[in-house]
């Protein structure tokens, strides 16, 4: 199946500098683990999490230290190797989110999608990936997915809450609940935290 480049992909040398950022970041004990946390509190020890689009590492490691089965996947090289440099226990699959197949990877209870991945997708991709989420999620699973929902950074796009919503709906899963932050803050009109389920 021949996939459409991602919009992550056509910017080019613009976003080179977001793997290098956060394993600066790492080094110097920042905190960057405010996703992992929020996925871990909604999971009981040892769940099946998949990491979609997990850049350099961070989430899906901090979520592997906490005692998940983890499986993470980045489409990005360089990103791949700054995670191997970063964390050398995590593996890393090589798949953009519409090249996961349920019927190899199996499904999860839990599956993330954060770091502003959904406005990084191929254009015109967002509903087939959020069916692709759909189809991974086991039948109680839920799925944490994180954006800025006006244009970032270099070849990122707007992705307004309404459309997201539609685009959910529209793939057959629910949203259970909307926050403006990782720390549960109440929506804001820049950025969204959101939790779906199987419709």
């Amino acid at each position: 199946m021949t996939l459409p480049p991602t919009r992550w992909e056509l910017a080019g040398e613009e976003n080179r500098g977001y793997g290098v950022h956060f394993a600066d970041s790492v080094a110097r004990g920042v905190d960057v683990d405010g996703e992992a946390r929020f996925v871990d509190a909604m999971a009981a020890r040892g769940s099946r999490i998949l990491d979609i689009g997990s850049g350099m590492g961070r989430v899906s490691a901090a979520l592997l230290a906490r005692g998940h089965e983890v499986v993470a996947t980045e489409p990005d090289p360089d990103l791949r190797a700054q995670s191997r440099a970063t964390y050398p226990d995590l593996p890393v699959l090589p798949h953009q989110a519409l090249a996961l197949d349920p019927d190899e990877v199996g499904t999860f209870d839990l599956v993330t999608v954060v770091g502003n991945v959904m406005i990084f997708l191929g254009e015109g991709t967002e509903r087939r990936v959020l069916e692709r989420v759909r189809d991974l999620l086991h039948p109680s699973g839920r799925a944490v997915l994180g954006f800025h929902l006006t244009a970032v950074k270099a070849g990122s796009r707007t992705y307004p809450a309404h459309e997201f919503v539609a685009d959910a709906e529209s793939a057959g899963l629910r949203v259970v609940h909307r926050f403006g932050s990782y720390e549960l803050h109440e929506p804001v009109d820049d950025y969204a935290v959101w939790v779906l389920t199987r419709a």
